[in-house]
């Protein structure tokens, strides 16, 4: 029997003295029984309905539960999609706090809240046999490894996918591979901080589920980009048998250990329920109306700003409370110190839709004593009003800098932009965060990352080739700015490999030696190939599993090295933004033209101009550093200013070079990028 309970926490809370707490925000719901179930959670025991409602959160106490236990919720209502009400207590939902998730949605039709091929209609079926479940977990123990502190100017972010970038390892033990587990393989950590990594920034691992139509396929959403659960990692992800929380927890000890940062990528922008023709797996069986946002005109459609079929409403304080317990959830149990948030324009949309930087919930993130002090990175669109917002985050968080990538791409392999463009970029994007207080290391560089083209393949392929996706190869970019340097895909042409081999190297080097926070995408240092899929978000198999057996390993070493010259020189990692006439003595940049003068605002201007110097005065004991560009396709004579320079890097030598002293005259051979400093 239910005892009264407390309206907090949500979720099933284990008390102290005893038994679990239940609580759960449905404030349009007429009834709410919680189900119980047996440890499989495949047999329903008992239910047991909440007499307690307090300010629209149903809670109650039952003594005795412990740790382990399977639950679901029914949540009786008026089924009436027209109002914005789906309630339909024959569907078992899952706790949006479950800590872990039982079960697997296989798209069967049971799971729709209306009878098939009938949308007006509420479906009498019952689905407890089949329906995700949640599990009560104990509390996590407090972190054993104290957490690193990255200087922002220091960081160094690597994007990788927590299956695929070990399913092909040869060092880790298979039982491993594709699991929590062999990301914590030291052979895998090893080879992170040989390339300068200090932040991982994991692909979605916040329980998902997988949309129908993929299934129907037998596809998934490898990717992640279909969320559930929010507060619970992904169980595909954890060893057989094993608790998805507790590996999870050896992943971020293990990282930490190394003094590098765990980030992952989360999404509250929308849910697997997709539109209103998808399944009733949780929020939208416990208040519909409350948590998404509905079309004005008629609420039994939604607000589709994602282009997943549903957007949550972030301007319900509910909503935002659910966004921000989870997360504080990722960081203080699972040991999490940041966070990418996918399509975060949408969780900046106040009740009229439009962005506010000011909003709820982003307020919210920038007065929480935890969450204020972990890593905040927004991808800056998404496909509702106004939606891209490239800068318009408010100081305190990070943004993914499109424009970055497609200048570099314009710049060296199409030389489509100027000198002006490329020098904007390549000094922090000012024209998008230099206000309140924002630094460079506010915009976060790349080149590419996972949607698009890998490196690789951006040297090969002209056009997408995402046939495998069952789209007709209509899915993805088609605008990619790529280049595949005379062949399409895979070539024995010695001329054509050596031309994509310098264009990876210039393209990694204009990257790690730009201002702001780089972020390099997992394989790119190896040479992977997708086989010029530039949308491989369905593809769980080879196509998307690093082939660590193929590594290109000049070009790891490459990478290392560009990494190491980050961290040497300074001036090239500035926190701060550029004086535009600094003061005598004081550090500062001088942009010259290949002939050895600045450049004027008419050289600027010249489309036909792809090469260019920098001079990066640095602060006391930095030393000055030159940075040598040529996007032309002839060599280009460079006049160098007056110093004593060593050529510590040139992007088309591809073994490792010791520092040599250059002369006064120097030329750079069509599509390098060479960077001179002090003797060492």
């Amino acid at each position: 029997m239910l005892g009264e309970g407390l309206p907090y926490p949500l979720g099933a809370t284990l008390l102290p003295g005893g038994g679990v707490n239940f609580a759960l925000v449905a404030p349009r719901a007429e009834a709410v029984e919680l189900c119980l179930f047996d440890a499989a959670g495949r047999q329903e025991q008992q239910r047991l309905r909440l007499a307690h409602c307090t300010d629209g959160v149903w809670h109650g106490l039952l003594p005795g539960a412990r740790a382990g236990l399977v639950y679901g919720w029914r949540v009786h209502g008026p089924w009436s999609p027209h109002d914005g009400h789906r309630f339909n207590p024959a569907k078992l939902l899952l706790d949006p706090y479950a800590r872990e998730v039982v079960g697997r949605y296989r798209g069967e039709d049971v799971f729709l809240g209306h009878a098939p091929g009938q949308p007006g209609v509420r479906d009498p079926r019952d689905n407890a046999a089949v329906a995700l479940k949640a599990r009560v977990t104990a509390p996590m123990p407090p972190l054993a490894t104290p957490r690193p502190r990255i200087a922002a100017a220091d960081r160094v972010l690597y994007e990788l996918h927590p299956k695929g970038h070990t399913m092909r390892h040869p060092d880790v033990p298979p039982a491993h591979r594709g699991r929590y587990a062999g990301l914590a393989e030291p052979a895998v950590l090893d080879h992170l901080q040989r390339l300068g990594v200090t932040s991982l920034s994991l692909m979605p691992v916040q329980h998902r589920a997988d949309e129908a139509r993929l299934q129907t396929l037998g596809l998934a959403n490898y990717w992640g980009y279909s969320p559930i659960g929010w507060f619970a990692p992904e169980a595909r992800y954890a060893s057989e048998g094993g608790s998805p929380m507790a590996e999870f927890r050896v992943l971020a000890e293990a990282v930490h250990a190394r003094g590098m940062e765990l980030v992952i990528d989360v999404v509250f922008n929308h849910s697997a329920e997709t539109d209103e023709l998808g399944p009733t797996l949780s929020l939208r069986g416990i208040d519909n109306a409350l948590y998404y946002r509905l079309r004005a005109d008629d609420p039994a459609f939604y607000e589709n700003w994602t282009g997943c079929g549903n957007c949550l409403d972030f301007s319900e304080p509910r909503v935002v409370q659910l966004a921000m317990d989870a997360l504080r959830h990722w960081v203080t149990e699972l040991g999490v110190d940041g966070f990418r948030f996918d399509l975060g324009p949408v969780l900046g949309r106040g009740p009229g839709g439009g962005f506010d930087a000011r909003s709820p919930f982003l307020a919210a993130c920038l007065q929480d004593p935890v969450l204020s002090q972990a890593l905040l990175i927004a991808e800056p669109w998404d496909i509702g009003p106004g939606g891209y917002q490239l800068g318009a985050f408010p100081p305190g968080w990070l943004e993914w800098n499109d424009r970055f990538r497609d200048t570099q791409r314009a710049f060296w392999l199409h030389r489509a932009v100027g000198r002006g463009d490329f020098a904007h970029r390549l000094t922090g994007s000012s024209g998008e965060f230099a206000h309140d207080g924002r630094a460079p290391t506010a915009s976060v560089n790349f080149v590419t990352a996972h949607d698009g083209f890998n490196l690789r393949d951006l040297l090969s392929y002209d056009q997408r080739h995402n046939e495998a996706n069952g789209e007709h190869n209509r899915d993805g970019h088609a605008h990619n700015l790529s280049h595949n340097q005379g062949v399409e895909g895979d070539t024995q042409d010695a001329d054509v490999l050596a031309r994509r081999r310098r264009f990876a190297r210039v393209l990694l080097a204009a990257l790690m030696c730009s201002q702001g926070t780089p972020m390099l995408l997992a394989g790119d240092e190896l040479g992977h190939t997708q086989r010029g899929n530039n949308n491989a978000y369905c593809q769980d198999n080879e196509t998307t599993w690093i082939d660590w057996a193929g590594a290109d390993e000049a070009l790891i070493d490459f990478t290392a090295r560009l990494a190491a010259l980050r961290r040497r020189a300074a001036p090239l990692r500035r926190a701060r933004w550029w004086p535009s006439t600094p003061a005598a003595g004081a550090p500062g940049i001088d942009w010259l033209a290949p002939e050895g003068q600045a450049l004027t605002p008419a050289d600027w201007a010249r489309g036909d101009a792809h090469a260019l110097a920098i001079r990066f005065g640095g602060e006391a004991g930095e030393g000055d550093w030159l940075l040598l560009a040529n996007a032309g396709e002839a060599p280009a004579p460079f006049v160098l200013p007056p110093g004593d320079w060593h050529l510590h890097l040139a992007s088309e030598d591809e073994g490792a070079t010791q520092p040599r002293p250059l002369a006064g005259r120097e030329t750079l051979p069509p599509g390098s990028l060479w960077v001179a400093g002090p003797r060492d």
